[in-house]
Order: structure tokens, then C-alpha cells, then sequence
């Protein structure tokens, strides 16, 4: 049996340029540009967003803590297996962390960036670096600089601006009208 899902992008969304890129969900595409539209269309319906970026979730290494305390060899890097002397170029990584356990849309959230060779030793330095405070992290995400699609900045009016006139409104706030109700309505008439 084939799979037949487009593939997977986690999107991560700055509300403003004071705050970090966080982690809100995913959306399926069949490309990147789709992937950026459809997170538009799912996660910024508020008026609350200057950024947007989505990432093929197969690049993303994602580790909890549990995992790394369960098997620490998890992180060992292998190299290249088929080439083994051909040298690795360095490569910035974005870390994004969980330290709490609150429920919350977010699920992660932009903690900085390391350079390394792969997502493994990314994490590795990351574990090893004051700035992280591993001890707090609950949940590590490692992606790659490379395979992060953004909105742009001249893309801001066309991707964000719609829903700046639009308004929210929770559920409750609309009427429900029971049959009782609907019945009596058409007696009225």
C-alpha cells in the first residue's frame, strides 16, 4: 500500500519582531510554496504575525529528553558510510526547545543557532552550550538553515495584511437555533 499524504511541513510563526520564531503546527503540500500558503491560510487567521517559515518535517531532527536519557548513543555520528573521507561542510542549525510542560499552542520555540557538520553534532554542541541550560529542555528540535522556506519581506502585505480586517470570534458568540426554535420561527410567518 502506497502512502498517498502530501508531505509534511512544520511551520513556526513570529507574532512581531520582538518575539522568536515558535512552532504551531504543520501543514501538507506538495511543494514549499503550497506548504507557505497553506500555513497562511491555517495559522495566521488573526492579525498576529510578521513571519512565517515552513520546513519538510523529515529534515527536522526532533529529540525528548526521555529519548536522550534512554539511549545516549542516539547522538553518536556515524559520517559519511559511503564516502567516509570526503569532509563535511560546516552548516548553521536552528535550535528550538520546549522547557516547559504547559499545554500550549506552541510547541517549541526558537532558542538560537549552532554551526556544525551535521543535525546530530548540532544537537551535541547545543547539550554541551550554557546558552541552551539543557537541564530546563524538555523537547529538542534541530533544523537545518538550509531547508527553511520563509515568507518575505515583500510578501508581508500579500501574506499577512488580509487578515488584518478580519475579525474573530469564538463560537459561543454566533446563535444556535434549536429546532424548538426554528420551528416556532416558521409558524411566526
Amino acid at each position: 500500500m502506497s502512502d498517498t499524504q502530501w508531505p509534511r511541513y512544520e511551520v513556526f510563526k513570529q507574532d512581531n519582531p520582538r518575539k522568536r520564531h515558535e512552532a504551531v503546527g504543520s501543514v501538507h503540500a506538495p511543494d514549499a510554496e503550497l506548504a507557505l500558503q497553506n500555513a497562511r491560510d491555517v495559522f495566521v487567521r488573526r492579525p498576529s504575525a510578521v513571519s512565517l517559515w515552513v520546513v519538510p518535517a523529515h529534515t527536522i531532527l526532533m529529540v525528548t529528553r526521555e529519548e536522550l536519557e534512554a539511549n545516549p548513543e542516539m547522538l553518536r555520528d556515524d559520517g559519511d558510510t559511503e564516502n567516509p573521507r570526503r569532509p563535511r561542510s560546516v552548516q548553521a542549525f536552528h535550535i528550538f526547545t520546549k522547557t516547559n510542560q504547559r499545554r500550549s499552542m506552541t510547541y517549541v520555540q526558537h532558542a538560537g543557532q549552532v554551526e556544525a557538520e551535521t543535525a546530530k553534532i548540532a544537537l551535541q554542541k547545543a547539550l554541551e552550550c550554557k546558552q541552551f541550560d539543557a537541564d530546563s529542555v524538555w523537547v529538542w528540535w534541530v533544523v537545518p538553515e538550509a531547508h527553511i522556506i520563509r515568507s518575505e519581506d515583500d510578501d508581508i502585505d500579500s501574506l499577512f495584511a488580509p487578515a488584518q480586517d478580519k475579525t474573530y470570534r469564538q463560537q459561543s458568540h454566533y446563535g444556535f437555533v434549536s429546532p424548538r426554535r426554528q420551528k416556532r420561527g416558521r409558524q411566526d410567518k
